[in-house]
């Protein structure tokens, strides 16, 4: 084998290893690296961040997205690691100096999954019955849907949850679709929510590969697995959230699609408790452009979505973006 390693990092996490390792396997494929060479190629390395440590209080009350990133990031920076893959979901609206986009890969079904022992829809979920979860966003958004339903706190990884599920600290919970196919918990019951009832996280089901602005081998190797329209849609969804908030402290949704020529972007934002919503929508034409000028599209899309939602929030919301 005369290739030079490439060291992944991600987090320890089950779905982390697995997202890791999934792209480790994509780019030997596109490398050409037998599956014999693989872990000598592309060499994974762990890390406990520090959202990883604190699972009591909810992402808001601790800091946000970039707890599960710095850790990663500090380690690519020192040159302990050429690449990291990350959920994009969890990445920041800013990548600190140094560290650049190097590829998203194809992404997986972006939307909620509402989890149950017996596989009951949230629909027919008794009234009062308790739904772990402490993401901001998928509170607000059920605080909307079932206002009779309660809301209790749940955080930690996919096993963790599904763990507590089962030990009856909650009735149902929401994790990522995405995240579920990856592990391959088939025999999960679950409900998929379209995008038109729970409209996702921002970058939910795609993945980030992150490296160093200057490795350019490294930057040469991961274009190799970029999926323009996974790409295109993360840009816009990027711009969208640096735009309104970039944090977990602002319930926000929103979700890219590209259907023919066309992107279609959505958003969303709402009061924590879920009275107050309000969603918009952008249509940028693609067809005939330059990669480069689909990009400043998509881009400029997400950023004159985020505009006009600050123009058009109330006083509650406006409150909550920071404007006032």
């Amino acid at each position: 084998m005369s290739f030079k390693p490439l060291r992944i990092a991600s987090r320890r996490s089950p779905l982390a290893v697995a997202q890791a390792l999934w792209v480790r396997d994509r780019l030997a494929e596109a490398l050409g690296i037998d599956e014999v060479d693989r872990d000598a190629a592309f060499p994974h390395e762990t890390f406990v961040t520090t959202g990883d440590r604190m699972l009591n209080p909810t992402l808001a009350d601790i800091g946000g997205k970039g707890l599960f990133t710095k850790e990663i990031e500090i380690a690519l920076l020192d040159g302990q690691a050429d690449i990291a893959v990350h959920s994009m979901k969890d990445m920041p609206a800013q990548m600190p100096p140094g560290l650049v986009l190097a590829a998203v890969p194809v992404r997986e079904d972006p939307r909620d999954a509402f989890v149950t022992l017996d596989g009951r829809p949230l629909d027919q979920m008794p009234a009062g019955a308790r739904i772990g979860t402490s993401s901001t966003r998928r509170r607000a958004q059920l605080a909307r849907l079932r206002p009779d339903l309660a809301l209790v706190p749940m955080r930690g990884n996919v096993g963790t949850r599904l763990q507590k599920l089962a030990a009856g600290e909650a009735e149902g919970t929401f994790l990522a679709e995405a995240g579920l196919r990856r592990l391959g918990m088939t025999d999960v019951k679950r409900e998929a929510l379209s995008p038109a009832r729970m409209l996702p996280a921002l970058g939910q089901g795609a993945l980030c590969v992150q490296a160093r602005s200057g490795d350019h081998e490294t930057l040469s190797a991961c274009a190799h697995i970029n999926n323009r329209p996974t790409a295109l849609a993360a840009a816009a969804e990027r711009a969208l959230i640096s735009g309104l908030d970039g944090s977990c402290k602002t319930p926000i949704g929103g979700l890219a699609r590209q259907t023919g020529d066309s992107l279609i972007l959505e958003g969303q934002i709402l009061t924590p408790d879920g009275r107050r919503v309000l969603r918009g929508e952008r249509t940028v034409a693609i067809g005939g452009m330059t990669w480069e000028a689909v990009l400043d599209s998509a881009r400029a899309a997400g950023a004159d979505l985020a505009a006009y939602m600050r123009a058009e929030a109330g006083a509650d919301l406006a409150a909550m973006l920071g404007d006032q």
